[in-house]
């Protein structure tokens, strides 16, 4: 395997997880990189004074101490093959920001496409080529806060391939989830089908988990076949 090139955007990940309060070794873990690496580009924080858990540092602050500590590490970030290998799928991660998060999109493309890179580097290109559509992604709108028992909210979102020892192969996996809006209390099942069987019986299975039933469920992404009853 080759030397991986770092770039200042991987610095400012790796500084601000570790600002955060994540020791070096689970930074090295999360972001899939050495932990040599990890001490090394810690390290210049460390000696301007910096200690995890410190008075908040935007990204933009940390881009600038990368830039000014290590400063050839600046700007070649979009000739990287890495970004070349994920543009090449630009035109369907466009369809997905902002409806999936980074990781769903990454799995999508690992399994379906064969994309070889980590979800770091997947979202490093998301936010560097979609910054509005992450941006209001972004945006807090303020909803009034619905009573216990009176809302849940039941949706469908893609989890990933499964190998099916049964049938000899790889099948996709769907997670039924039910979340009570006052409590964000959350039940998730995964599921082969979204048929309207398995919608019946997601619904059944997650209010006997709750041990109750609220006042109304607001569905969301229910596939064409579901029939609803409102």
């Amino acid at each position: 395997m080759g030397r991986r090139t770092f770039k200042v955007i991987d610095v400012v990940e790796m500084l601000v997880h570790w600002y955060s309060g994540r020791s070096k070794t689970e930074v090295a873990c999360s972001l899939g990189i050495d932990r040599r690496t990890v001490r090394k580009y810690v390290a210049a924080a460390e000696r301007a004074g910096y200690v995890p858990g410190g008075p908040p540092v935007s990204e933009e602050v940390w881009r600038r101490k990368a830039r000014e500590w290590f400063p050839e590490l600046y700007d070649a970030r979009r000739r990287t093959p890495t970004w070349r290998s994920i543009a090449v799928h630009h035109e369907a991660i466009k369809a997905l920001v902002g409806v999936v998060p980074a990781s769903v999109i990454h799995q999508r493309l690992r399994d379906e496409n064969g994309l070889e890179v980590s979800v770091a580097s997947l979202r490093r290109y998301v936010r560097a080529n979609f910054e509005d559509e992450v941006r209001r992604t972004q945006v807090v709108v303020w909803r009034p806060e619905v009573p216990p028992g009176d809302e849940a909210q039941v949706d469908y979102g893609y989890l990933g391939a499964w190998f099916d020892p049964t049938e000899g192969r790889n099948r996709r996996v769907w997670g039924f989830s039910m979340v009570l809006a006052h409590s964000r209390y959350l039940f998730l099942r995964p599921v082969i089908r979204m048929d309207q069987a398995a919608w019946s019986s997601c619904h059944v299975a997650a209010l006997e988990f709750m041990k109750g039933v609220p006042r109304r469920i607001v569905p969301e992404n229910v596939p064409r076949n579901i029939f609803v009853v409102m």
